[in-house]
């Protein structure tokens, strides 16, 4: 075959092969959701996000943890406890679920409970707790005025219980999950009840 004919046919394949790419990525890659649409799915942001003021809570190795922690990803925070009977492991095994689904978008989110019951909710305790679900699940406890400072920021009101006697006791809280922005911002909420499918389909959109 002619060098040049040649030369001509590769780039011509060359640019084909360009163009489908771009195509299949186009396809393939799920687009930005509008605000309407996100609202469809559970989804509602704030605009702008809000800064966070300045708390100090306890992880779930024991070490402080500041606002601050939260930059570099995108974060969604559940506020419950580990002794809650019912709403609190099924939001937890939903985000376990929407956490698999998202595939190696999970790299770009961390998701956390934050527990309202810091009396029982010890660290060590948080990480078994967690690790029932998945083992990439982060646990946050502290002192009751910094987590209801915290809860009341990100508009997931709790009952606080202090010192209540009776072991089997439980705490009324909001089912929402939170986000938190890369800029430790607070961002929007997942409005309960939750399905899992319609909140990987936010995320998805979100972190792409």
């Amino acid at each position: 075959m002619n060098r040049g004919i040649f030369l001509t046919v590769a780039a011509c394949l060359g640019f084909m092969a360009l163009i489908l790419a771009l195509f299949l990525s186009r396809f393939y890659t799920p687009r930005e959701l509008t605000l309407d649409e996100y609202k469809t799915l559970g989804a509602y942001f704030i605009d702008p996000p809000r800064q966070l003021a300045e708390f100090q809570l306890m992880d779930d190795s024991g070490d402080i943890f500041l606002p601050d922690q939260f930059k570099d990803k995108w974060n969604i925070l559940f506020f419950g406890f580990t002794y809650c009977p019912d709403i609190c492991p099924l939001t937890m095994k939903q985000m376990s679920d929407v956490r698999q689904s998202l595939g190696e978008n999970s790299e770009k989110i961390r998701f956390f409970l934050v527990s309202v019951d810091p009396d029982r909710d010890k660290p060590e305790n948080l990480r078994i707790y967690l690790d029932n679900f998945d083992t990439e699940f982060k646990g946050l406890t502290g002192e009751i005025d910094q987590i209801y400072r915290f809860s009341t920021q990100v508009n997931a009101p709790f009952f606080p219980v202090v010192n209540n006697p009776d072991p089997n006791y439980t705490v009324d809280h909001s089912g929402s999950l939170v986000l938190i922005s890369p800029e430790a911002n607070y961002a929007g909420f997942f409005r309960a009840p939750h399905d899992t499918n319609k909140i990987t389909k936010a995320l998805a959109s979100l972190l792409n």
